[in-house]
């Protein structure tokens, strides 16, 4: 698992990767009423659980999440280090009559320069994006930042697709959670315990990559801790008390 320094990929692989082409079909890989649907309103629950009313999402990507969290009445910024998936949450924005909402393009490691003076009840990554970080140090400091921008009591939340289930076990995916266009097929392209490249390839023979760091749960949860984190809950596609290798992805919700 790539835990330590050795870079294997560039660090801004991932904004190359999200190409114009790419993300303007992204949502197609998400579905977004479909989406909806199998979330059930978990994230807004774990929010309200802790009180949350001002929300920072530092992987908006198309800004599915900015967009549904607003509508529902908190008071949410989106940033992403991808100008192309930041375009596309624009426009998405703008489609559901929120030209006024709040994004902006920020990297993980710098994102005190971005907000500085600002803090938030709840900073959340989600859709597997902190696995686009291959050096540990750039994990370390991204959580430190995200420590850093929440107030007292404030939560993270952070989830990543279940690697322990596929590097154990083999890819394999239910499409009940997270990804659930139907006309996208999602494969491993290459596997290995230090990176791990998803195929995507579309109906009409449109084919894109993305490369992750296929980092585990319990490194995940021990990162969050070591940050400083007084408690960390996890859940398995939205469920509490899963099966350690049965859910396509893992969500932890960490407490200040």
């Amino acid at each position: 698992m790539c835990q330590n320094d050795d870079t294997i990929v560039p660090r801004d692989l991932y904004k190359e990767q999200y190409s114009p082409e790419f993300a303007g079909r992204w949502d197609e890989l998400i579905d977004w009423q479909r989406r909806a649907d199998a979330e059930n309103n978990f994230f807004q629950g774990i929010l309200k659980e802790h009180g949350a009313e001002t929300v920072l999402d530092i992987a908006c990507g198309t800004g599915f999440h900015v967009v549904t969290l607003t509508a529902d009445g908190f008071d949410v910024t989106g940033a992403d280090g991808a100008p192309n998936m930041l375009a596309q949450a624009k426009e998405n924005a703008q489609r559901f009559g929120m030209d006024d909402l709040r994004l902006v393009e920020a990297e993980w490691t710098r994102l005190n320069e971005a907000f500085s003076g600002e803090r938030f009840d709840a900073v959340i990554c989600l859709g597997n994006a902190f696995t686009h970080l291959f050096e540990e140090s750039d994990r370390v400091r991204t959580l430190n930042q995200v420590y850093r921008l929440l107030n007292e009591d404030g939560i993270a939340i952070i989830d990543q697709r279940n690697y322990d289930a596929i590097l154990d076990n083999g890819f394999h995916s239910k499409h009940q959670s997270y990804y659930l266009g139907e006309t996208v097929h999602v494969s491993p392209e290459e596997m290995t315990e230090e990176i791990l490249t998803m195929r995507y390839e579309y109906a009409d023979g449109d084919v894109h990559f993305l490369s992750l760091c296929p980092i585990r749960q319990d490194y995940v949860t021990d990162l969050l801790k070591d940050t400083g984190f007084s408690s960390v809950e996890r859940y398995g596609d939205f469920a509490a008390g899963y099966d350690f290798y049965e859910p396509d992805f893992v969500i932890q919700v960490a407490k200040k």
